[in-house]
């Protein structure tokens, strides 16, 4: 428990080094409260009283500089780890858990099902489409809009990044990439969309640096990298070698960039509890968020920033916007 307690307190220096300083952090973490006072709202979100005010600005196609005030995010980013309870995210993923102590997290957040494919599906598409296994998108070609598609539509821009993926929009398993957690490549009607915007993992480096990241990004590890085949740390260091650039980048300094973390669903031990993540540069710190959520609210939050409407049965799911004080729709 020492050793793990100081990983985690390095971990914590980490993110406020990167993050530019903080050196409160969240109790429910096991390190020390916020030297400010806290509150409790009744949607059940403990957050810090003071929250910087805010400006509207304006979508651009290029980055406008990294002080240039928002009224609220334009862009949603979501990264999945696989297969692992909220308790055991917390325990084995030090840098995780410190990005969620700086920023904040839910701690009643469930995925909708097992196994792996309908979670993505319903992030994707704001359902299950009654989808039970993880077979290949030519047993389960969908039809209408994916939240990508839906923001092409809109005027808006989308990508998903997949690692080891040997091209685009890749439709079968090859080598550690697994096509089960590229949910855009099941949507049959936006194929062409998800030809030309559905890639491999190495374009996220540039896109992050240069300020062009997608309006409607998700962020897809190869088998190992993801937890799936390997151990929850080697995704702990995997997000920090790819998060923690995205988070220093112009997307997310702007504050027009959220940041959501989650994993695809647990390990059947924990009644589908998963560590969820929110981060965003002007959102409250120190959130706990303890209101029901599952992955259908991700879903609307993706048509909540981009100001579409959500998709399916997102519509009706609890807003994750609402829970974490995020400003959409302004």
């Amino acid at each position: 428990m020492k050793v793990l307690a100081t990983r985690t307190a390095a971990a914590l220096a980490a993110v406020a080094t990167l993050l530019g300083g903080c050196s409160s952090t969240s109790s429910s973490t096991g390190t020390a409260a916020p030297t400010t006072g806290v509150t409790t709202s009744p949607s059940g979100v403990v957050t810090s009283p003071h929250v910087s005010p805010r400006t509207r600005h304006t979508r651009a196609t290029t980055s406008p500089p990294a002080s240039t005030p928002t009224t609220g995010p334009t862009k949603v980013l979501v990264f999945l780890v696989e297969n692992h309870s909220l308790g055991e995210m917390q325990s084995q993923m030090p840098w995780t858990a410190a990005l969620a102590a700086r920023y904040g997290y839910a701690t009643s957040y469930h995925a909708v099902t097992h196994p792996s494919l309908p979670n993505y599906l319903a992030i994707a598409g704001g359902s299950t489409f009654g989808v039970q296994d993880d077979a290949n998108p030519s047993s389960h070609p969908l039809t209408g809009p994916s939240v990508f598609g839906e923001a092409l539509a809109h005027g808006e821009t989308a990508r998903l990044y997949a690692e080891d993926m040997p091209g685009n929009c890749v439709t079968a398993p090859a080598g550690e990439y697994a096509v089960k957690h590229n949910p855009w490549a099941y949507f049959v009607d936006e194929r062409a969309a998800c030809d030309r915007y559905d890639v491999p993992l190495t374009a996220l480096a540039s896109d992050a640096s240069a300020g062009t990241l997608p309006d409607a990004g998700m962020v897809i590890a190869n088998l190992c990298n993801i937890a799936h085949d390997c151990p929850l740390g080697t995704a702990d260091a995997w997000l920090r070698d790819h998060v923690g650039p995205v988070l220093a980048g112009p997307d997310f300094t702007s504050g027009r960039l959220v940041v959501v973390i989650t994993a695809d669903e647990d390990d059947h031990s924990a009644g589908n509890a998963v560590l969820t993540v929110v981060a965003g540069r002007d959102l409250p710190g120190h959130q706990v968020v303890t209101a029901p959520l599952t992955h259908l609210s991700l879903s609307r939050l993706y048509a909540e920033v981009l100001g579409f409407a959500p998709l399916r049965d997102a519509a009706t799911a609890p807003s994750l916007a609402d829970a974490f004080h995020i400003p959409v729709g302004g």
